[in-house]
């Protein structure tokens, strides 16, 4: 019986990155993928933010998923097993962005979606030949898509299941992945298929880990219905044109939605229509998170601060407006513009990226180019002053008390970030500047 290990990569020092955050949801690429191995296989998952990887595990193949950020300690566990005469195959957004440089390091891969292909890989492995690289030429169907191997979830993420209704999004803005990753159109699952596996999980809290719940509204507000009746709660990622649409906020809201994460992004309009993004007017931000907490929902806000036209006040600025919208919630990010990007080849064509060490491509430790209206120093200073000040005691209460809107848990989960905080968030930060030498000394390994 052949074996197949499956690699949720993260390497220790986005693990490190990570350590300030109390929520940590299940990553679900190779539960999805393990569904769609051929009976005869023996399976067998390590997610490293959970477990560490046995080296000396017998396995015929090592199929590794990785973020950009994890790319280097991902090849270094290709290092390790591929000496070993073991099939090393690499996939996930880093191998779709960069794919020459992946496949230097491992034996296949796949490029973009791997519906489809995976199973054609697998049945080469075991009977004929088999490919160096996998991609799509036409849009692939996610139809049919097998439930996850639930025995393959280890995080512990406070979330009962994890599951996806729809992939892509109908957005193109600059500095995002999403649009390289699946450049097919928005793609849905059948509702019927969602409901089942919605249901299949035992507990009652689920995470929809769809890059935009709100890509199709009236596909949402029928999947709202489908799965109302199991009376579960649930989260998800949205665009702002969720909060513009009173029918699906009622619809989500019935159906048991508890939080909506909202990439807002910023609060310059300068900004939103630098990165492609006009759709996100600022103007109506207010309105639309009062919209959304009439409806019992509680919003998290994306923020990304280092774009061309921000200056050191944008980061006072947006936390005086987080607290006057009573947002709960915030994720901050330091602009990063990610390989394959439209940002990434703006910024490298105008001299401006300062190094290539993907491990420093993290959103939160590191600026990995130079900024425009600021200097790198003052942009990492401004990222740890967001964090302190908005789960600060004070910032809290503020915020709280003008939406208590899902207060009963909205108000750990503050003081749980807060001290999370205090206790792993940096109290110094090396400055990046012009001083930065990249170091592309690994590209010749």
């Amino acid at each position: 019986m052949p074996r197949l290990l499956l690699i949720t990569a993260s390497s220790p020092e986005i693990r490190g990155v990570r350590r300030t955050r109390v929520l940590n949801f299940q990553q679900i690429t190779m539960p999805y993928l393990a569904s769609r191995v051929p009976e005869g296989w023996d399976v067998i998952h390590v997610d490293e933010e959970a477990e560490e990887i046995d080296w000396n595990v017998q396995v015929d193949v090592v199929a590794i998923t990785f973020h950009t950020p994890s790319a280097f300690h991902a090849y270094e566990i290709a290092g390790r097993f591929r000496p070993r005469g073991i099939c090393v195959v690499m996939g996930g957004p880093h191998v779709t962005l960069l794919p020459e440089e992946a496949s230097r390091h491992a034996d296949v891969i796949f490029v973009g979606e791997a519906e489809g292909l995976w199973e054609d890989f697998l049945q080469g492995f075991e009977a004929g030949p088999y490919l160096r690289e996998y991609r799509h030429t036409s849009t692939p169907s996610i139809e049919t898509t097998p439930q996850a191997r639930k025995a393959l979830f280890h995080r512990r993420d406070y979330a009962s299941g994890v599951l996806f209704a729809t992939r892509g999004c109908p957005g193109q803005c600059d500095f995002c992945t999403v649009a390289v990753m699946y450049r097919h159109k928005l793609r849905k699952r059948p509702i019927e298929e969602v409901a089942a596996e919605y249901t299949s999980f035992r507990g009652n809290v689920i995470i929809f880990w769809d890059d935009n719940i709100a890509g199709d509204m009236e596909y949402a507000k029928k999947l709202f219905r489908a799965i109302a009746p199991y009376r579960k709660w649930w989260s998800s990622q949205a665009s702002i044109h969720a909060g513009r649409d009173d029918e699906f906020l009622e619809a989500a809201a019935h159906s048991g939605c508890k939080q909506l994460f909202l990439g807002l992004e910023s609060i310059s309009q300068q900004s939103m229509t630098e990165v492609n993004k006009s759709f996100n007017r600022t103007e109506e931000y207010l309105e639309i998170i009062e919209r959304i907490h009439a409806h019992g929902i509680a919003v998290q806000a994306g923020i990304v601060f280092g774009f061309d036209h921000d200056t050191p006040e944008i980061f006072e600025n947006t936390l005086d407006f987080l607290e006057r919208a009573g947002v709960q919630n915030a994720t901050f990010n330091i602009l990063t513009p990610f390989p394959g990007t439209p940002l990434f080849r703006r910024m490298e064509a105008e001299g401006r990226i300062l190094t290539r060490d993907w491990r420093k491509y993290n959103s939160r430790d590191d600026v990995v180019y130079r900024p425009k209206g600021m200097s790198a120093a003052e942009l990492l200073a401004g990222f740890r002053y967001a964090n302190e000040r908005f789960y600060s005691l004070s910032s809290t209460a503020k915020r709280l008390s003008r939406s208590p809107v899902q207060l009963w848990w909205t108000l750990p989960l503050n003081l749980a970030y807060g001290y999370r905080w205090r206790k792993w968030g940096p109290t110094s930060r090396r400055a990046a500047g012009a001083d930065w030498q990249p170091d592309d000394s690994w590209l010749q390994s």
